[in-house]
């Protein structure tokens, strides 16, 4: 069986490491556990990898946040990977920093990388992690606080959390999306 794991985030140093970019960050830490490294394919880094017995096809976008629609239906087409094995890695400013949640289904939440996969797809039954960024941001400052680098106490609890949402993807791949929210949601 095949995965297709899709992190959302912008190319470009400039958004290295940043909250927008927690995708990128959950699909290279799943990449390197597995020893996969990317190359620069067709709209997207690429990696392939396996994990108990599954194939996984890791992509960060290379088309922007607002376009990541295109590479993560591009690479749905390409390896003729079924919708429900596909799991959307994002950012949400909804949840409290470091609170993790997986979902089946759900709209964009005024996500535009989420946005652009719904248009692209046609429909919203994609199972998505959601990475809690928190909100701690004044009126009118949310482009600037997503796009900016975490603060000093949220960068040293990072890779604990990181390595519990790359312990997500794999719970994914490996028994499902219902197992994996009884597994992890709510902890």
């Amino acid at each position: 069986m095949k995965y297709l794991i899709a992190g959302l985030g912008n190319i470009g140093p400039d958004y290295v490491h940043t909250r927008h970019n927690i995708g990128f960050d959950v699909v290279d830490s799943v990449a390197k556990s597995l020893e996969a490294s990317f190359s620069n394919d067709k709209k997207a880094w690429v990696a392939e990898a396996r994990h108990k017995g599954r194939s996984l096809v890791l992509i960060k976008p290379t088309t922007y946040m607002n376009l990541s629609g295109e590479a993560v239906r591009y690479w749905l087409n390409a390896f003729k990977i079924p919708q429900e094995n596909l799991l959307i890695v994002t950012d949400d400013l909804a949840l409290p920093f470091g609170t993790l949640r997986m979902r089946p289904s759900g709209g964009a939440a005024g996500h535009n990388g989420l946005t652009s996969i719904i248009e692209c797809l046609g429909n919203e039954r994609f199972a998505r992690l959601r990475f809690g960024i928190g909100s701690n941001f004044p009126k009118g400052r949310q482009s600037d606080y997503v796009l900016g680098h975490w603060t000093t106490e949220e960068a040293s609890l990072l890779p604990e959390k990181v390595k519990i949402a790359e312990d997500m993807v794999k719970s994914f791949a490996s028994v499902g999306i219902q197992n994996t929210m009884n597994l992890f949601n709510n902890k």
